[in-house]
């Protein structure tokens, strides 16, 4: 295995998916293909001998992650339903893709992933989020929580970890607060050892699930 390619499986219960989504990743320079799965059982074994990078549409998210947590892991799927997201998304996932996304979209997410970024990039995904963040509990709510952390957020880290709630990149993020984009990166850094993320996405979810973002 080269570890310096990206490591990547699937679990489908259709034949053709797997073999045209492994054929277009063995055709990436940066990518190595490690096998596919029908079921989600089958996948995690699978996942645990090869030890790869990302996941693809696997059902069995939640045993995944907790044998393999380094393993981000992309649902993909035909269903565009905001549970279906909000499951996934509850489960560990880092993303979620339509099948019927194009082959540059899929790689591009993949690519995405393996960096630590979070691929929500459906009509659902993005109601599902919105929603979330419009029904968390008050501000001061918020602030009562993100407080009690041992090593407690910043206003401005807050700020910052709300903007990557949303999607922003590290330069959108300068532009919208008005900071260096060095400085995103140092309260990034910050946000995520405070909270004890490994990664953005990790920070974000954590961030949903602990109504600590607007």
């Amino acid at each position: 295995m080269d570890p310096e390619r990206i490591r990547t499986i699937i679990a489908d219960d259709q034949p053709l998916i797997r073999h045209g989504i492994g054929f277009i990743i063995k055709a990436q320079p940066d990518m190595e293909w490690c096998g596919e799965a029908g079921d989600g059982r089958e996948a995690v074994n699978l996942a645990l001998r090869t030890r790869p990078h990302i996941a693809l549409r696997i059902e069995a998210t939640r045993e995944l992650r907790r044998q393999l947590p380094e393993c981000k892991v992309i649902i993909l799927t035909t269903f565009d339903l905001e549970e279906y997201v909000y499951e996934g998304i509850r489960a560990g996932a880092v993303g979620y893709l339509l099948k019927d996304a194009a082959p540059e979209e899929l790689l591009h997410s993949i690519r995405a992933a393996s960096r630590g970024e979070a691929i929500y990039r459906t009509g659902a995904a993005a109601r599902m989020i919105s929603e979330a963040l419009r029904q968390t509990e008050s501000f001061q709510d918020r602030q009562d929580m993100r407080l009690s952390l041992p090593d407690p957020l910043t206003d401005r880290e807050l700020e910052v970890l709300q903007e990557m709630a949303y999607g922003l990149k590290n330069e959108d993020i300068a532009a919208k607060l008005h900071i260096s984009e060095s400085t995103v990166k140092t309260h990034v850094h910050r946000v995520l050892q405070k909270i004890g993320a490994e990664d953005r996405t990790q920070a974000v979810v954590l961030a949903i699930r602990n109504q600590w973002v607007q």
